[in-house]
């Protein structure tokens, strides 16, 4: 047991959860010698790869996670949404998210929660113990509640975010050194909290996971040259795994989780450029950048990663499709969608989701109506400024996966065959033992006992 343990004399089971930001199940599992910690976390308690969200992005992803329900009930579809009756865009932030937070469960059951990088928590809320904002948080300064919290992150020299404009560089060396200092100071900070001992829950995210597989993923997979930057920054965060499995005290079970999985990049799929080819989508005129620019005799448009809207009367500001037209021209552009080929000859689409069969909830009027989740090697773009191929290629070489998200809890209790993102809160809640109902939640806990 820890100080804190000792001076409030309860013992009331706590957790500490670890983001590794789209790291997919099977890089850890298909390397135990290389990633031992991992191993051993999973040879101990219990792992497993699981499913993600429709769509598998991160901005949509981890407010899925932290709440246990679908982008209808958070409001969040991705890194950009839409205003209804509008065109105008926006991207979410933590205010943005309309279910309830893990860590608001936590605190309302009189427990404390210090939460530290998660996406999509800007600004920092003060109903916590402390919490430092992740992903599109404008700076340390800003990010941060308490004051003293963000004093000792501004004086150790925190990073919010790794500098994701060194890895278009062809030479990925200053990548991968950012990505190393990134990811020390993550740790650095999140031990000093771990080994502060005053918490119930600790929710921290290594994101910068996320980005070293946007640039070296394929490194990896076809193992080229840069392949070994890729496994000596994996073998750093399977060390400090283990030492924070190690520092945690005897009331305190590890859960470590990634948000979706991951694969290599061969072509980038511009949506809107597939639209405009295709006869659904024109514009006004021919400088155009936004969504507003499309004219009003467009059917569909599109907002990354693989999301797509009719065009409709009543609902857009220029619709075009009418309402009885609706499930008409949703099975044309869905049988277009599920028929398109790359250059390779392989589908595109690995399935195409429905509006209804992904997303329930007060804030599903903002869903798009389909939802390409796509096969191995395409990753999904919009653009709007319609001077790009169909498909093309950038400085990306991994993408994100629904499939093969991670999963390991230091309990073998806990049964993760067949378990998904939205399992992961009432689980949590679970090993808390923190009372909750069972309808609040679209997974269920994964605990057995």
């Amino acid at each position: 047991m820890g100080l804190f343990d000792r001076l409030r004399g309860q013992d009331d089971p706590r957790v500490a959860f670890i983001g590794i930001d789209g790291v997919p199940f099977s890089l850890l599992a298909d390397n135990p010698d290389e990633f031992p910690n991992m191993a051993a976390l999973a040879d101990a308690g219990s792992a497993g790869a699981i499913e993600s969200i429709v769509p598998p992005e991160s901005s949509a992803c981890w407010p899925s996670l932290t709440t246990g329900v679908n982008p209808g009930e958070t409001g969040v579809y991705g890194f950009q949404d839409r205003e209804n009756g509008s065109y105008d865009t926006y991207v979410p932030m933590g205010r943005d998210v309309q279910a309830t937070r893990l860590w608001d469960r936590v605190t309302d059951a009189g427990r404390k929660a210090t939460v530290m990088n998660v996406p999509v928590t800007f600004p920092p809320q003060r109903n916590v113990q402390r919490m430092v904002s992740g992903f599109l948080s404008p700076s340390v300064d800003k990010a941060a509640y308490p004051d003293d919290f963000r004093d000792y992150l501004d004086s150790m020299g925190y990073i919010i975010d790794t500098n994701a404009k060194l890895g278009h560089k062809d030479d990925k060396t200053e990548f991968a050194e950012n990505a190393h200092k990134t990811i020390d100071k993550r740790f650095e900070a999140f031990t000093h909290y771990l080994e502060q001992d005053d918490w119930d829950l600790f929710f921290g995210v290594f994101m910068t996971t996320d980005r070293v597989n946007h640039f070296l993923f394929k490194d990896y997979e076809d193992e080229t040259p840069d392949k070994e930057k890729f496994m000596e920054f994996y073998r750093k965060v399977d060390d400090y795994l283990g030492e924070i499995r190690e520092t945690l005290a005897d009331d305190v079970t590890l859960v470590v989780a990634s948000d979706h999985g991951f694969t290599s990049l061969d072509y980038e799929v511009h949506c809107n450029a597939l639209l405009e080819e295709e006869g659904w989508l024109s514009y006004e005129d021919d400088d155009h950048e936004q969504l507003d620019d499309i004219s009003d005799d467009t059917l569909a448009y599109s907002l990354i990663p693989g999301r797509f809207y009719l065009n409709l009367e009543g609902r857009e500001p220029r619709g075009a499709v009418p309402e009885e037209e609706y499930d008409e021209r949703r099975d044309e552009l869905k049988e277009m969608l599920e028929n398109l080929e790359g250059p390779d000859g392989r589908k595109v689409a690995d399935r195409v989701v429905e509006k209804e069969e992904a997303f329930r909830g007060d804030h599903d009027d903002i869903a798009p109506d389909l939802v390409v989740v796509p096969n191995h090697g395409f990753d999904l773009k919009s653009g709007f400024k319609g001077d790009a191929d169909v498909f093309g290629q950038g400085p990306r070489n991994g993408m994100h996966s629904f499939d093969n998200a991670s999963l390991f809890i230091d309990d073998s209790d806990a049964a993760i065959e067949d378990a998904d993102l939205f399992d992961i809160a009432p689980t949590i809640l679970d090993l808390m033992e923190v009372d909750y109902s069972r309808t609040d939640f679209d997974g269920a806990s994964l605990l057995t006992q």
